[in-house]
């Protein structure tokens, strides 16, 4: 699903909201989780699952097109954990 759809399906489910009260709520959902994020936070939706980042070590990668060995810097990257009963939901039969 894309954001598109994603607005589309919330709009269908809430006849109530206009168009453009549904992408302003989603816009300023996802903008509190990356803030949050970039504060080093976390954010723990119960039955979602928990956003968080973590730190990718230094490395030495390679230059696809050269081959070259080039030293990839340590960076944190966003990290999201299933919750339980996410896990549940996606794993029945």
């Amino acid at each position: 699903m894309i954001r598109s759809e994603l607005l589309q399906a919330l709009a269908k489910d809430n006849p109530e909201l206009r168009a453009e009260e549904v992408e302003q709520v989603v816009d300023i959902f996802f903008d509190e989780i990356a803030a949050r994020l970039a504060e080093g936070g976390r954010v723990e939706l119960r039955g979602f699952g928990a956003f968080s980042t973590r730190e990718r070590q230094a490395r030495t990668g390679r230059n696809p097109r050269t081959g070259e060995p080039v030293d990839v810097p340590a960076k944190r990257v966003p990290y999201f954990k299933p919750g339980k009963e996410m896990r549940e939901r996606l794993n029945t039969d």
